[in-house]
């Protein structure tokens, strides 16, 4: 890759934006967002990061939202952690301000993309990534392509029922703070010393999670699950509950081929954005 592309990333707290070139971000910052902010502040302070690192090197801009996308009108229909955007023409917005081309997708999507170009996703034609962090999210490649389905909405296993709610509510931080009423990353940090809590806190998460594996797995039998995600880095203390629910998966000659790898990718949401520049570049006919 020889063209600089810039990253956005719309996360939780933070718009993440970077200036990608040759796998490597040259530059990159975080932002604040105000949730009780208007629609158009937000929107007026994203544009104002983004103008902070623009130059005239770059060539195309990829987003990635945490919500409901059309990726080809790049729509935003909803996104949870800015309540205000509701339907925002984000790409129309970005294309009159810097007359570039905007790709736009959902972030579990920009993971499984960014994986699969710049992370362990390389080594597989068919993979998921599973975002583990405020929610459960996954990204779905099939023969080296990222399957979206309908505005963006393929992969949203956190919204399979599961027990008395959704698997959502059991395999991401809403069951610590549930069950708990601790964060992921405080209970890790227990973990790391020995606490018999916090060990027993991931235990039964890495149960739950293991039964979301199941339903990975008896719906697309990928060659491997890619974690990634804030709550990820406890893997250490989750992957032996996960083993232990494949134990009744029906396929175990599946199981046997499987590999579960971590994300070693810190920056992969900027870098998961710019990736969406890359397959339009790779794929000329998906830029029509």
């Amino acid at each position: 890759m020889n063209k600089e592309l810039l990253g956005v990333d719309i996360g939780g707290t933070n718009f993440k934006i970077g200036r990608v070139k040759n796998s490597i971000i040259e530059e990159e910052i975080f932002v604040g967002v105000n949730i009780s902010a208007t629609e158009e502040e937000t929107i007026d302070t994203l544009l104002k990061s983004i103008d902070s690192l623009i130059n005239s090197d770059i060539h195309m801009i990829g987003v990635g939202v945490p919500g409901v996308v059309d990726p080809i009108a790049g729509i935003i229909y909803d996104i949870q952690n800015i309540p205000v955007w509701k339907e925002i023409p984000l790409k129309e917005i970005l294309q009159r301000r810097y007359n570039l081309p905007v790709f736009i997708n959902n972030d579990a999507n920009c993971f499984a993309l960014g994986e699969k170009i710049f992370g362990k996703g390389r080594d597989y034609e068919n993979f998921v990534g599973l975002s583990i962090g405020t929610g459960l999210g996954m990204g779905i490649i099939i023969n080296n392509q990222l399957y979206n389905g309908v505005l963006c909405g393929a992969g949203e296993i956190g919204m399979l029922c599961y027990k008395d709610s959704i698997i959502e509510n059991y395999a991401s931080s809403f069951f610590f703070s549930t069950n708990y009423d601790r964060s992921a990353k405080e209970l890790n940090e227990m973990a790391e010393k020995g606490d018999t809590l916090a060990l027993k806190a991931f235990d039964e998460f890495g149960q739950h999670l293991g039964e979301a594996v199941k339903d990975v797995l008896y719906m697309y039998a990928p060659e491997a699950i890619i974690l990634g995600g804030s709550i990820s880095k406890a893997y250490p203390y989750f992957k032996n509950a996960i083993q232990s629910s494949l134990e009744s998966f029906a396929y175990q000659k599946q199981i046997e081929n499987l590999k579960i790898e971590l994300s070693d990718q810190s920056a992969l949401p900027i870098l998961g954005a710019a990736a969406l520049c890359l397959e339009k570049l790779n794929n000329p006919l998906l830029t029509k």
